[in-house]
């Protein structure tokens, strides 16, 4: 009998990749396992990504993680990276524990998932020391993203930023332009890129092929948060075509 799992995430409001990529790896899941899959998202208000918009959206997630206990979810996913980062090191696990008690509270305990402690935990179940990434952000913004890995024990030998603060025009990018962006970084010594280390850069249809091209691992922070989800699921890690995490060897 197929089991079906609700899916839900805690978005900012101009966020449109999290409810585009997600669901794509879990429906192409589909195609080679039997479990099945809805998507139920909460929103936050945020349009730019400035530090002092993020702050002020990081504060309405207890809201949306209460809403999503109300839907009786299986799963909930924090959909951005950059704004649990801005609020300090280690936030990830604060932010995690914080949101599972408020659905604790609504009688829906819930596991919860952080895109930026999923890239975290990503990283490391790669055995990644030293990593290279592509960043949308403002220069700020990814060196306060490199420096919040590198508290985490990573190495970032080599980053771009593409220095786009508008949340909308990052998820109108085309995935595929990455294919010749990452080719500006220095990947030497690197273990892994990150192709997208923010949730709302498209990234999924180029991982594979950059994955073929650069010979090493290639995730992103979606990528990442679908690997925990499916973890905290206690489901095998496999989605076809999504790269060396989602494998199902990790």
């Amino acid at each position: 009998m197929q089991r079906q799992y609700r899916i839900g995430q805690i978005v900012p409001s101009s966020n449109t990749t999290m409810e585009t990529e997600i669901p794509a790896m879990l429906r192409a899941r589909e195609s080679a396992a039997p479990e099945r899959f809805t998507f139920h998202s909460s929103r936050m208000r945020m349009q730019r990504v400035t530090k002092e918009e993020l702050a002020a959206m990081d504060a309405e997630s207890e809201r949306c993680a209460a809403e999503l206990a109300d839907a009786r979810v299986d799963v909930i996913g924090y959909a951005c990276l950059v704004a649990t980062m801005c609020m300090g090191q280690g936030y990830h696990c604060q932010s995690e524990r914080r949101l599972h008690e408020v659905t604790r509270r609504e009688g829906a305990p819930t596991p919860v998932v952080t895109s930026a402690g999923a890239l975290v935990h990503g990283l490391k179940m790669l055995g990644a020391q030293k990593i290279a990434m592509v960043a949308p952000y403002v220069r700020p913004l990814t060196e306060l993203v490199a420096a919040y890995l590198e508290h985490e024990g990573l190495q970032v030998v080599d980053k771009i930023s593409l220095e786009i603060a508008d949340n909308v025009e990052v998820g109108r990018r085309d995935p595929m332009a990455l294919v010749d962006i990452y080719k500006r970084l220095t990947l030497d010594g690197a273990d892994v890129l990150v192709l997208s280390s923010c949730v709302q850069m498209p990234s999924l249809a180029a991982i594979p092929v950059v994955e073929r091209e650069c010979g090493r691992p290639v995730v992103s922070a979606a990528v990442c948060t679908t690997y925990q989800m499916l973890q905290k699921l206690g489901l095998r890690t496999y989605v076809p075509e999504a790269g060396a995490l989602l494998s199902g060897r990790y």
